[in-house]
């Protein structure tokens, strides 16, 4: 049970190591930051989950990917502005008691979510 977070560089065929990541609660409309984080060599958040069972609430939370600063520190030549910089995925827990698991596959000019297990 809790929340966890998996991302894919399908560009590269390769988990997103290093992609700098930021957890936020959703309250009356506003963001609240509650971590900020890069994610590990298999493109997961360190430490299994960013919220345990026990800290996990019902609401509303956002995850706001840096896509385009990975991209950039792999090399790849980016128009300016980015089509994509920071990805950011609204979703929301109705059952604080399960498993959350949003990974992200991603390149620099698309990206897919799903609720994962």
């Amino acid at each position: 049970m809790g929340l966890s977070t998996h991302v894919l560089d399908t560009m590269h065929g390769t988990p997103a190591a290093g992609m700098e990541v930021a957890l936020y609660e959703m309250q009356a409309g506003s963001a609240h930051e509650v971590k900020r984080f890069h994610l590990n060599a298999d493109g997961r958040n360190p430490g299994g989950l960013l919220y345990d069972d026990q800290s996990l609430r019902a609401g509303t939370y956002r995850l706001g990917f840096g896509v385009a600063a990975y991209f950039r520190s792999r090399g790849v030549q980016l128009p300016e502005p980015p089509f994509l910089d920071v990805v950011t995925i609204d979703f929301g827990v109705a059952n604080a008691s399960q498993h959350y698991h949003v990974p992200l596959l991603v390149s620099p000019w698309s990206y897919s979510t799903y609720r994962g297990s």
